[in-house]
């Protein structure tokens, strides 16, 4: 059973700048949610019990918002605004949340790295908080079924333009009448003339804990990181791997036009927002 989670969340957030200088960029709002927190429901809708977040300095805004705040429920109590009072005491009893400090950026892999001890030696989930899939299954939920049928490592993918290749980790797959398809390698950001397909991994996968060993053991790129697809590659040898590929709409947050994106589309699900929005849209595209 996959009960517990990873998050890496200890990144800069440079392409954010300066609005991440003081706010990490996980905790920047998509309406009036932090795309954290769509993260974390996301997780839990897939029935994850206990999420460690990878952390770097200046992150404790995260930890302050999943914390209680009991001067705000008090005052909130106080002038009887109980619908907020009720949406702040959720968040603080959402799931158990744990942290851990990445004390050098040292790639994707070294973050997940840093949960070892905390995982033990049981499969677990990692959602990038970049990649938010809005779909009514959740997109981790729709790996967790398929991880129940074949108990081994899955990685969430969607297409991709071809053009776009080189931005994602890439996965050759072989044929399936299902979504799930066995993976025959892994290639990160590779040249667009040389991909092996255009299914690109999304900020989902499912691992076994043997990936803790490969990490271990990985050469680090030419920057010095760890890089989860070696890693990920490395273990295809000694078990089976699968690629999901997921139904919903992804957005990259970590792009600012992937954020505004997500912003627009999920303020237009909101009752009180969407005509609004529409006809201030109308009015601006009449200008």
């Amino acid at each position: 059973m996959i009960k517990k989670a990873v998050i890496p969340a200890a990144g800069f957030g440079t392409r954010f700048l300066p609005a991440t200088k003081a706010v990490p960029k996980e905790m920047l709002p998509i309406v009036d949610k932090p795309n954290l927190q769509y993260i974390i429901e996301e997780a839990i809708n897939s029935g994850i019990e206990d999420i460690i977040i990878v952390t770097g300095r200046n992150k404790k805004a995260m930890e302050d918002h999943f914390d209680r705040s009991v001067e705000l429920e008090l005052l909130l109590e106080k002038t009887n605004k109980h619908e907020l009072l009720n949406t702040v005491e959720q968040i603080s009893n959402l799931v158990d949340i744990h942290y851990v400090r990445q004390k050098e950026p040292l790639g994707l892999g070294h973050a997940i790295l840093c949960t070892k001890k905390f995982i033990g030696n049981e499969p677990f989930a990692v959602l990038l908080p970049d990649d938010i899939i809005d779909n009514e299954e959740p997109a981790l939920k729709q790996m967790v079924n398929h991880y129940n049928d074949v108990q081994s490592s899955i990685l969430g993918v969607k297409e991709v333009p071809h053009n776009d290749v080189d931005k994602y980790g890439i996965v050759e797959i072989e044929k399936s009448s299902t979504s799930l398809y066995p993976i025959k390698g892994v290639v990160e950001k590779p040249a667009v003339d040389v991909a092996p397909s255009n299914l690109a991994i999304v900020g989902r996968y499912i691992l076994t804990p043997e990936i803790f060993d490969k990490l271990e053991n990985v050469k680090p790129d030419a920057k010095g990181e760890i890089q989860l697809t070696d890693a990920i590659e490395s273990l295809r040898f000694d078990q089976s791997i699968y690629a999901c590929a997921l139904e919903g709409t992804r957005y990259d947050v970590g792009d600012k036009f992937g954020f505004l994106q997500a912003t627009f589309d999920f303020a237009m699900k909101r009752e009180e927002l969407h005509e609004p929005l529409k006809k201030y849209l109308k009015e601006k595209l009449e200008e």
